[in-house]
């Protein structure tokens, strides 16, 4: 028997927690986990991943006693501090295709395709109430640098005959998002946006109709392998024959996980709603918009007018071991703020009302794993979304269901299967220290870049070294 424990997260302060859980007044709707319990499947973590799992067993399986433990409310993890960019995995499917296959590859990414259709049958028929905004995804340069970028994606997507890209132009972009700091680019038509924490909490609200029984403020300590396992958190215990982990960043806490995975932060503003000033430069659909560079620039207008800006940090957790300032940084927001009235000058006399930061938990190839944990086969997680995943996690959700259930499918089948053929990394503190050099470098040379200057020779070597794109 070994005990599996994992790490506690340092919960946000209100003050601190993202717009879209501060704008809905999210709070917990559950009782925190009391005395012992069995359960058929418990699932560790409330977000996208754990609840659209939970939602999958119960409709596989009814019988299923599936309990959900949440280390703070639902939704308040990732899925609810992301930017609220909802497209599909063409994007990314010449990433996907080196690790599954082509064929596999353009079936995952047709599954998000079908995953965006049922956020919006969700929507259409009352069951969340999300603001979903089907008005497409802009994929852009704004530097020399930064064109062609989806070149790759585009180009493997038609191979497979798919035509989900249509080429943009400076025009085009100014008369949709209002900027001419992008001016050439591609656009994915069946994407959009939507407001994460509505989302999170529909799912939460969902899944509790369907019979799933979750705990909130429930935070495990750790994990009682065997046959049946037990998971303890501060006041209660859950025995469970199996057990799923959905945790986001925060599995990085298992040194056998750890080994494929590291965490990075992301941070994200959001102005006063100014919808006159955005109507009156042009800006008026939900469309996602995202540049190229590689510190990730990605924004969106609400349906009431605010812009929500977000960008990568380059922040880099030791050995995964991330706290409050992965929470809200000390800067609060201050390089985004730089780069919104680069993108909009217009918006420079407005008022940046919140600022928030969120852990993302990445792997080399960029696209997500699912397995067991070695020597405990029933006990399976999901990992490294790498910042994408409102259409892609309730694929997430079909794999571990199918693998928690035994059923012999394509779910189960499929080529994200299996951490054994992924990339290790170092281990630490070179990890870290290589990171870091590294990061450091991609900062000056994107910085460079967006400026249209190049950076020296040693920079652009260094930076050289980081794995693929990233989006969030």
């Amino acid at each position: 028997m070994t005990t599996l424990r994992l790490r506690q997260p340092k919960v946000a302060l209100p003050s601190d927690r993202s717009f879209w859980l501060q704008d809905i007044g999210a709070d917990t709707a559950t009782e925190p986990l009391r005395g012992d319990v069995r359960a058929d499947v418990v699932i560790v973590g409330g977000g996208y991943t754990g609840l659209w799992t939970a939602l999958r067993i119960r409709e596989l399986a009814p019988e299923t006693r599936v309990i959900v433990l949440e280390a703070d409310l639902c939704g308040s993890g990732a899925s609810g501090r992301n930017g609220g960019q909802v497209h599909s995995w063409f994007a990314e499917i010449d990433q996907i295709g080196a690790v599954v296959g082509l064929e596999e590859a353009r079936q995952l990414c047709a599954d998000t395709v079908a995953s965006i259709a049922g956020l919006k049958a969700l929507q259409q028929n009352g069951t969340i109430d999300m603001d979903l905004r089907l008005d497409g995804w802009l994929w852009t340069a704004s530097s020399i640098a930064q064109e062609g970028a989806w070149e790759n994606a585009v180009a493997t997507t038609a191979a497979v005959g798919e035509n989900r890209f249509k080429p943009l132009t400076a025009d085009d972009i100014q008369r949709r998002t209002g900027s001419s700091a992008s001016y050439v680019g591609v656009a994915e038509t069946n994407a959009g946006t939507v407001h994460p924490a509505k989302l999170a909490i529909g799912l939460r609200k969902l899944a509790l109709a369907c019979g799933v029984i979750i705990h909130e403020r429930s935070p495990v300590l750790d994990i009682e392998t065997g046959r049946t396992c037990t998971v303890r958190t501060a006041e209660g215990r859950v025995r469970a024959e199996k057990v799923v982990l959905a945790a986001n960043a925060w599995l990085s806490a298992l040194p056998e996980l750890r080994r494929h995975l590291y965490v990075v932060d992301s941070e994200v503003v959001a102005t006063a709603a100014v919808p006159e000033l955005l109507d009156s430069i042009g800006w008026r659909d939900g469309a996602s918009i995202c540049d190229s560079q590689a510190q990730v620039l990605y924004y969106q207008r609400t349906s009431m007018g605010r812009v929500i800006f977000g960008r990568g940090s380059g922040n880099l957790a030791f050995a995964g071991n991330f706290g409050a300032s992965f929470n809200r940084s000390s800067e609060h927001g201050r390089d985004n703020v730089r780069e919104l009235h680069r993108v909009y000058p217009a918006l420079r006399g407005v008022r940046v009302e919140y600022d928030w930061s969120g852990p993302i938990d990445c792997v080399p190839e960029h696209v997500p794993v699912f397995d067991h944990l070695r020597g405990h086969p029933n006990i399976f997680y999901g990992m490294g979304f790498n910042g994408t995943g409102i259409a892609q996690t309730p694929i997430g959700g079909r794999i571990l269901a199918s693998l928690v259930l035994e059923r012999s499918d394509r779910w189960s089948a499929s080529g994200l299967v299996g951490i054994e053929r992924r990339m290790s990394l170092p281990p630490e503190p070179f990890r870290y220290l290589g990171a870091k050099l590294v990061r450091g470098a991609v900062r000056r040379k994107n910085e460079a870049e967006i400026r249209n200057r190049k950076a020296d020779r040693i920079t652009t070597l260094l930076a050289g070294l980081k794995p693929g794109r990233r989006k969030t």
